[in-house]
């Protein structure tokens, strides 16, 4: 397959329009969104969806998100909407919140993974909603890479993941977020989180009164367990290299990744090491030349973390190193998103220093 890329923004109404006939027809396409970039497919078509399946490598009960471009889209996609979702949507939409409904009989279960729930999301960003409204139709669109592997939040991630397996994809340059959104189970009472982001726990509970978390989002999920949103069963966001994250106080973790960084590049390993500004000069002086040390941002101010956290690991793929040892970060407010997808990028491996 040929696949068109193309450089816009909201201006190149002609593109855009294209790339609304190809979802309206059945096709895909990748478009960036706040979040994260998105492999974009009619919602309300099962052959279409199966397509997105197909182009990721992903297995199918992954239930996909829906996006829509005003509230009204939501309607005829769900049996009901609880009093909570309205406070949700009121306080959070348009905006990186996914909101977990009983489906209507239009949405197809290839979409949703055969699950009798749909999980829908309003985004705030320009691209993605004209693109809807070019359609026509709500846009599931899971994240557009290979199933695994760390989420686009550049054009060229696309193209290196998705070049040749779909018929476009919008570069919109950087995403500004680079999490994806937060899930919260609206079918539920109280609602409950299904997946941590920027929506953080304390902001979500402060619009509803009362809110639990999925037992799943804290733990390694179990085999054989259904997933009820995307990320809750699957390895995901995971480098091709051995990545593991260590935990403890700052000086002590920076001393044991030292010692183990330099042990395995005195065997020509290639290594990496993920910190955080106010720990590089824990590392001054003290690693082999050709170790490549990354500081993922301020830890005062966590969204710069969590907007450099998948280019941090698709770069370093890139740079074929073999094993990475990252520092863990504090799981308070968006800590806990930022935690949540470097856990799983590690397969969980976590150790306590």
């Amino acid at each position: 397959m040929n696949t068109k890329i193309v450089k816009t923004d909201t201006d190149n109404i002609e593109e855009i329009q294209e790339a609304g006939n190809i979802i309206r027809q059945g096709g895909l396409v990748a478009f960036p969104t706040e979040t994260v970039y998105g492999l974009g497919a009619s919602a309300l078509d099962e052959q279409a969806a199966a397509k997105v399946y197909a182009a990721k490598g992903r297995p199918s009960d992954n239930p996909l998100i829906v996006h829509v471009c005003n509230r009204k889209m939501v309607k005829p996609l769900v049996k009901a909407i609880p009093k909570v979702a309205e406070k949700l949507m009121d306080a959070f939409w348009p905006g990186p919140l996914t909101l977990v409904f009983e489906k209507s009989d239009i949405v197809p279960k290839g979409t949703t993974g055969g699950l009798n729930t749909v999980a829908i999301r309003y985004p705030n960003h320009p691209i993605a909603n004209r693109l809807i409204e070019a359609a026509g139709v709500p846009i599931a669109a899971p994240s557009a890479n290979l199933s695994g592997k760390p989420s686009p939040t550049l054009g060229e991630h696309v193209i290196d993941d998705m070049d040749g397996r779909i018929d476009m994809i919008i570069d919109g340059g950087m995403v500004g977020m680079g999490l994806e959104s937060t899930i919260i189970d609206v079918t539920v009472e109280p609602p409950m989180v299904l997946r941590p982001g920027f929506i953080t726990y304390e902001m979500a509970k402060g619009a509803v009164g009362q809110l639990n978390i999925d037992q799943a989002v804290l733990k390694k999920p179990e085999e054989g367990v259904k997933p009820k949103a995307p990320g809750m069963k699957y390895r995901h966001y995971a480098p091709a290299a051995d990545y593991s994250i260590y935990k403890g106080e700052a000086e002590q973790v920076a001393k044991k990744i030292i010692v183990l960084a330099n042990e395995k590049s005195n065997q020509g390993i290639k290594v990496g090491i993920i910190t955080a500004d106010q720990h590089l000069k824990l590392y001054e002086g003290k690693l082999y030349e050709n170790i490549k040390i990354v500081s993922l941002g301020d830890l005062d101010k966590p969204e710069t973390i969590a907007n450099k956290l998948f280019k941090t690991l698709r770069d370093f793929d890139k740079e074929g190193t073999q094993f990475i040892f990252g520092e863990a970060f504090a799981e308070d407010n968006v800590g806990w998103a930022i935690m949540n997808r470097l856990t799983k990028a590690a397969g969980y491996n976590i150790v306590d220093v």
